[in-house]
């Protein structure tokens, strides 16, 4: 499987480089574009800043032109939080798209969205600061009516971005899990 790999608010981190290893020792190619040019950040708020002051539509063209030149081999859109938010951007937009796989994070759903049994599966915290229960429920709902075939895995206990290891978030745990039946995910598309 081609999986396009973005990372979180936090930037290009080690844990993002160790993610794409496991998966590429499960027999996938995997591309980690840098968003953030090279910048990481220690806290959240730290990166949710330096976010704001690129925004949005910024963050979402890099995104493009990084995914662009693989686009046409049907890619795995996939990330960690904001890394998520833009996976599901870019899959949703893009009807070669072969899965999304999504880590701490989803996005908002624009009305018109459209795909044809998109496989999906969302690894999450709970609770999740980021992602309320009334949030998941109504983003579960319209990734449905979007023809969207959605798998929800929930954590209890764990903090937000709980995969990656340096982080206070970390749970050894729940990112193993998330991991075994995330590999197990890519093995069906």
């Amino acid at each position: 499987m081609n999986i396009m790999l973005f990372h979180s608010t936090y930037g290009l981190r080690p844990a993002v480089h160790q993610a794409a290893d496991r998966l590429r020792a499960a027999g996938h190619e995997v591309w980690t574009p840098d968003l953030f040019e090279g910048r990481t950040f220690e806290t959240v708020e730290e990166g949710m800043d330096f976010n704001d002051r690129i925004g949005k539509d910024e963050l979402l063209k890099r995104a493009v032109l990084a995914a662009a030149p693989y686009s046409e081999r049907g890619l795995v859109y996939a990330g960690f939080s904001l890394g998520a938010s833009i996976a599901q951007t870019l899959a949703l937009g893009d009807e070669r798209a072969r899965g999304l796989l999504l880590l701490h994070g989803t996005s908002d759903i624009a009305a018109n969205a459209s795909v044809d049994d998109l496989p999906v599966q969302l690894h999450v915290a709970e609770p999740d600061p980021f992602e309320t229960d009334d949030w998941l429920s109504a983003w579960y709902l319209q990734m449905g009516r979007a023809g969207a075939d959605v798998e929800v895995y929930r954590y209890a206990g764990a903090g937000h971005v709980y995969t990656d290891p340096d982080l206070p978030d970390y749970d050894e745990e729940a990112a193993e899990a998330t991991w075994r039946v995330a590999l197990g995910f890519l093995d069906t598309l």
